[in-house]
């Protein structure tokens, strides 16, 4: 027997009430979708699905979710002395330890930009700073000369805009991220070369977001460009650091955890596994930050 096709949708006023309520939804949420040209376009809300990429709103960073998973964190002292690099390092990056991360989470895309970052000093946040570009320009760029509390003042104002939990990487889920699935030293392999990462002032300056290759997470100039500052205190060694991918918060806490290499940086702190402390009063032209987005569990 036909269905009367009037039981099978309402009137015709009821149904454009409901699309204007849906539509107008959708606006308030300010959820877009966008992308780069030539990458994958981003989807409008956060999906559970690794290498899903979306936006929480127009000016907000472009995430990307990272799916659970295991890795071994830290370096091995044979890539160290390859690579030339300074003997401090064989204590900070040890012992060698397995890390099981076993959630989703959304990391940035690429670092926080200087149109993000002034997007939050229109809308009154981050204590009205305006980081100095160094003459390079801003727009997609990313933020320089932001400090501990400077990035923290983002993702707290990140957070209320969008009303999602924000904050800083941890330093495990950023060895996990960056890795991407690797275990070299590089997630390039045993080396990495100026065509796939900005570092050691080949070019003079950091270079805009997306401008290198992805690495195979997806995620752009995860190392060079601006080092990241991390959610954990810095500790000299790994003697006692979580292995579930929290963040390590005990001890001093004088200094922080700052990963990724810089554009004005030597190759071999583009490592993996490279960490360093900084004072949480640092700003310099080669330290930025990204952002991490939770994730229901």
């Amino acid at each position: 027997m036909r269905q009367d096709r009037r039981a099978m949708f309402p009137a015709t006023s009821n149904t454009a009430a409901v699309a204007v309520a849906l539509l107008t939804a959708v606006l308030l949420a300010g959820c877009v979708a966008s992308s780069a040209p030539g990458t994958t376009p981003a989807v409008a809300a956060p999906q559970s699905r690794a290498g899903a990429v979306f936006k929480d709103c127009r000016d907000c960073p472009e995430m990307l979710v990272i799916g659970p998973g295991r890795f071994v964190m830290g370096s091995r002292p044979e890539d160290r002395r390859r690579l030339g690099v300074h003997p401090k390092f064989d204590v900070m990056e040890a012992p060698l330890h397995e890390v099981s991360i076993g959630y989703s989470f959304a990391y940035g895309r690429y670092s926080v930009t200087f149109d993000e970052w002034d997007a939050c000093v229109a809308a009154g946040g981050c204590n009205g700073y305006v980081p100095p570009d160094e003459g390079w320009g801003r727009g997609r760029r990313p933020v320089i000369h932001v400090n501990f509390a400077d990035a923290q003042s983002y993702v707290s104002w990140l957070s209320a805009r969008t009303g999602q939990r924000y904050r800083l990487p941890h330093e495990a889920e950023f060895e996990y991220a960056a890795r991407g699935g690797t275990a070299t030293a590089f997630h390039t392999g045993d080396d990495i070369a100026p065509s796939q990462a900005n570092f050691g002032e080949l070019r003079g300056r950091t270079v805009p977001v997306g401008s290198l290759p992805p690495n195979p997470f997806g995620l752009h100039e995860i190392n060079g460009n601006v080092a990241q500052w991390m959610q954990d205190c810095h500790h000299d060694d790994y003697v006692g650091a979580p292995t579930d991918g929290s963040a390590w918060l005990t001890g001093p806490c004088e200094t922080r955890d700052v990963r990724g290499g810089g554009w004005s940086l030597v190759k071999y702190t583009l490592r993996t596994a490279q960490r360093i402390g900084d004072p949480p009063q640092q700003r310099n032209s080669h330290l930025g930050f990204r952002v991490v987005r939770e994730l229901p569990r």
